[in-house]
């Protein structure tokens, strides 16, 4: 049996040294794994060789530098601690100087507030932005900013990632689009007009010229024969009808009192016809306007109308319609409210679509067209309220006064 040989103890100066290198040799197993290193620099008899680590941070890294979008990282006061080549080529500016500086360099003053705002408030989810980018040459770009808290991961001051879109091509086909809707809208209303006329100057008098001939028949009938006498009255009922039918539907094809009276008499037409067919009470207060709106203004504003009124009359239920034309600053607002059973816009985005309308799509379109906005507040069992909002051109930007009129149900 062997003796135990006693350990030579390790000298103290030694000692000290390994626990050095374990400690340097932890250091950096822990940087590697937080992806603080990208290179490895390992010495070794055959000489110096670099390993460069292909984790997941490469991998992502390769991607970022890859794709078709912007990318930056962020800190909250707005300065760019990373941003790869494809946001470069956007702005039209040397990577160089485009990491270290601030994106305000590449905002406006009001997109730049308003992402600050953003910063602030994003504190665990993200969020989205439009802004128009200034580029380097002097041009703006529309791009869509989506924006997310990151982990800081030994980045102490990088606090957000955020990808840029560039939306050139996307605004290009959505005005190409817009321009091809307005051009079938124009048509339409170019057909309705055409329509019209043959209604109201063949259709009519024909109708007409038939229920003259019906009453001097139904007069020369002998009185006796009280039979053929109820019918004649009859028929001379429906041609009656029928011809106020169909000049309703000219009417309604192309309002021929907007064209020569103006929108505000067109507006208290259309709610006058709404009033007495349905039985709806209709408020309306309208401005006194001095100048006749652009005929497009008029007509987008007078179908909206149409088309609101026709979905109160399908869908709302209502008891009560008011309908308001002001003019806050330089723009002309209509406002239509029912206190109806309401509807989720976002749920259903085309109510009303059905024969003769167009859904809200359509009158969205409508207002864009004559570059306003329209905005629908509704809550279910709690009424509905469309505004639209259009600039005025400066010949049409005074009005003065208020007229009130109340249509009640007959």
């Amino acid at each position: 049996m062997k003796a135990n040989r006693p350990k030579k103890p390790i000298p103290p100066g030694e000692l000290a040294g390994l626990r050095a290198r374990l400690a340097e040799a932890e250091e950096t197993l822990r940087a590697i794994r937080s992806g603080e290193v990208d290179v490895v620099l390992v010495t070794e008899k055959e000489g110096v060789q670099l390993f460069t680590l292909d984790g997941a941070e490469q991998a992502y890294r390769v991607l970022i530098e890859s794709m078709n979008e912007g990318a930056l990282m962020l800190t909250a006061d707005k300065t760019i601690l990373y941003a790869n080549q494809c946001f470069a080529r956007m702005v039209k500016c040397p990577l160089e100087q485009v990491i270290g500086s601030s994106l305000r360099r590449f905002l406006s003053t009001e997109d730049g507030a308003t992402l600050l705002l953003l910063l602030k408030r994003t504190a665990s989810a993200g969020t989205k932005i439009q802004v128009l980018l200034q580029v380097s040459d002097g041009s703006l770009m529309p791009g869509h900013l989506s924006i997310r808290p990151l982990a800081r991961n030994g980045f102490e001051g990088a606090t957000f990632g955020i990808v840029v879109t560039d939306m050139t091509e996307a605004r290009r086909s959505e005005k190409l689009l817009r321009a091809l809707t307005n051009r079938v809208v124009q048509a339409q209303e170019t057909e309705r007009g055409h329509l019209a006329h043959e209604l109201h100057d063949t259709v009519t008098q024909m109708l007409c010229a038939v229920h003259v001939h019906s009453q001097a028949l139904s007069k020369i009938l002998p009185a006796r024969n009280r039979l053929a006498k109820r019918e004649a009255k009859k028929l001379n009922e429906l041609i009656q009808r029928a011809v106020e039918e169909v000049v309703c539907i000219s009417r309604n094809l192309r309002p021929s009192v907007l064209d020569h009276l103006g929108l505000v008499a067109g507006l208290h037409d259309t709610s006058t016809a709404f009033a007495n067919r349905t039985g709806v009470a209709v408020k309306m207060v309208c401005v006194k306007l001095i100048v006749r709106l652009p005929a497009d203004t008029e007509l987008a504003l007078f179908r909206i109308l149409q088309e609101t009124l026709h979905n109160v009359e399908k869908h709302a239920g209502a008891r009560h319609v008011t309908v308001r034309l002001t003019k806050p600053g330089d723009f002309v607002q209509l406002t239509i409210h029912d206190d109806g059973i309401g509807f989720d816009p976002d749920r259903h985005p085309v109510r009303g679509r059905g024969k003769g309308g167009f859904g809200l799509l359509g009158m969205r379109e409508r207002a864009a067209y004559v570059g306003g906005v329209l905005k629908i507040k509704s809550i279910r069992w709690s009424g509905t309220e469309i505004e639209i909002r259009i600039p005025l051109p400066p010949d049409a930007a005074a009005a003065t006064g208020l007229v009130g009129k109340l249509l009640t149900k007959k």
